[in-house]
């Protein structure tokens, strides 16, 4: 199961976006560290195994959630 988490970044108009393939409590409890201040460094890494690293101090907001399959075309529902 992936956990999809999304960072808004300050001083930047996009967000980031990654699909962790970690546990989703070990991922909030990662992302909770870093924007109460308890981590300087948030890091995570995806499911295809590539790392990202965010400073806490340059995290505006972050949404933690399971990832949801979205279906594209005339067949979805």
């Amino acid at each position: 199961m992936s956990v999809e988490v999304k960072i808004g970044i300050v001083d930047s108009p996009r967000e980031l976006a990654v699909q962790v393939a970690d546990d989703s409590e070990k991922t909030f409890d990662a992302v909770s560290a870093a924007l109460t201040g308890k981590s300087e460094l948030l890091t995570l890494v995806d499911d295809r195994g590539s790392r990202f690293l965010v400073p806490s101090a340059k995290i505006a907001y972050a949404e933690v959630g399971s990832a949801e399959v979205r279906r594209v075309g005339f067949g979805s529902k």
